[in-house]
């Protein structure tokens, strides 16, 4: 077969070529290649031996594309748009969420019922809550439900034969759009299989044992029962003399208002759904309870919900001006219901101790600073609870402290309970983070001065008193 031969393409034109059969010219350009081979090297150039013209029909510089305005503006809205679309997208997957809750009852075999296992304060219940809620944590964070678990919550104990039922609320964050029944099958298993496993020495009877789903209204009914919830857990580091206001609903949900001729006088801790705690000389000057009213919520104006009172029982034993016995019960004319933003605190056991230098919490509408204006919004503060020895030295208070006292602040000044914060409580957490009564706000030198902490009546030197005055 005849091979068929290509013209050689000239690598480049030395002069201005007409007719030509090739339609591409290069410029004449020194050839790296060609010494290799040895072939002959010719410096002379392209443009040498062209007219200006024509270099510039042949070698015209390529054109920049460029879009049109309306076009940029166009690819802009585009991005744009999808931008927004994604973002709807992630806020509609996180917000498409609610709680779930489901209600479990657990029969514990060899545990033997008492009295103490039937009140939430107490040391018996507290531990039984605390070893249940460990077990429920540690059973669904190793689970294909860690990123949904949100907690549990032991609310009941009951007597039951060989043992007690513990009932626990389970609480999840599921889509809206889920099936609830599913989600329990689901979490049924994890927890067979897991208290099946479970090494410990409290044995846990699954035959008698059983979950249920239960409505949000009627979760959050039990749990608004409970003392020492809080709608945050979060609390805060700064002062009421030194502090910040609480921009929420329900942070501190036990503090009330006590106010006379519609002015806030004192404060007061809500302790059940009729009685409340507060200080003696909060009511030196009037005790007809006809002349006060009680508000609940954050703001004093305007209040969440209004209370007249029934009763004023200041204990037997207070003479004003003395600081000894500084403490009163108030019995509400009407029970309140228990919500999110309005619930009990939890009182401790006469023989509960509360560890020197760990924080508390005071809250109240008492005066920012000394001789201050009453705020209208709640204010709160952390403080450190301060042993009876130091707060009994010449340079602070002298011995002035008493076994029923309770000294709270900073020795440095500061951050401190101030006027009008009087009969309001000072808090403590548990491991749990339910909050317990350890101080009622009654008497200092000032306010937030260098040793001269603020001083609180002890709640548990008094406990047994505050049980024969109100049963509870």
């Amino acid at each position: 077969m005849k091979e068929f031969q290509l013209p050689i393409f000239p690598a480049c034109h030395a002069r201005q070529c007409e007719n030509c059969a090739f339609q591409q010219h290069f410029p004449c350009v020194y050839d790296f290649i060609q010494p290799r081979l040895g072939a002959h090297i010719d410096y002379q150039s392209y443009h040498h031996h062209r007219p200006w013209g024509l270099q510039r029909s042949q070698l015209s510089p390529r054109r920049a594309k460029c879009f049109e305005p309306w076009k940029i503006a166009l690819i802009v809205l585009a991005i744009v748009f999808v931008a927004a679309i994604i973002g709807f997208l992630i806020f509609y997957l996180q917000n498409d969420q609610r709680m779930f809750y489901y209600s479990g009852n657990f029969k514990i075999s060899g545990v033997q019922y008492n009295n103490d296992l039937s009140r939430q304060s107490s040391d018996d219940f507290r531990d039984a809550g605390i070893w249940i809620e460990k077990l429920m944590h540690e059973t669904f964070h190793n689970s294909v439900l860690r990123h949904k678990y949100r907690g549990s919550r032991l609310v009941r104990v009951s007597p039951d034969t060989g043992g007690v039922i513990a009932q626990v609320v389970l609480m999840f964050l599921f889509s809206s759009n889920d099936d609830k029944m599913v989600h329990r099958s689901t979490i049924n298993r994890i927890l067979r299989q897991r208290l099946k496993m479970y090494p410990g020495s409290t044995h846990i009877d699954l035959a008698s044992s059983s979950l249920t789903d239960i409505k949000q209204q009627t979760a959050e009914t039990i749990l608004n029962d409970f003392c020492g919830l809080r709608y945050n857990k979060s609390a805060g580091t700064s002062r009421i003399t030194g502090g910040q206001a609480i921009s929420r609903s329900g942070e501190w949900p036990w503090q009330v208002s006590l106010q006379r001729a519609n002015l806030h006088r004192c404060g007061a801790t809500l302790i059940s759904n009729t009685w409340l705690l507060s200080a003696a000389h909060c009511f030196r000057e009037a005790r007809d309870p006809r002349k006060w009213t009680v508000t609940f919520g954050t703001y004093l104006k305007p209040p969440l919900m209004i209370r007249r009172v029934k009763t004023i029982i200041v204990h037997e034993k207070y003479k004003y001006p003395a600081h000894e016995y500084d403490i009163a019960v108030l019995q509400l004319a009407r029970r309140v219901e228990f919500t999110t933003a309005v619930r009990q605190v939890c009182l401790p056991d006469a023989r509960d101790v509360f560890p020197y230098n760990i924080d508390a919490v005071i809250t109240g509408w008492g005066a920012v600073s000394n001789d201050g204006q009453t705020p209208n919004v709640l204010q709160e503060a952390t403080v450190k609870l301060i042993d009876s020895d130091t707060c009994n030295r010449k340079e602070v208070y002298n011995g002035a402290i008493t076994p029923g006292m309770l000294c709270a602040g900073y020795l440095e000044g500061g951050v401190d309970s101030c006027q009008g914060d009087s009969g309001g409580p000072l808090v403590v957490p548990d491991i749990r983070n339910m909050w317990y009564l350890a101080g009622i706000v009654s008497w200092g030198d000032e306010c937030g001065k260098p040793n001269k902490p603020g001083v609180y009546t002890r709640v548990t030197y008094f406990r047994d008193w505050i049980t024969q005055r109100t049963g509870l």
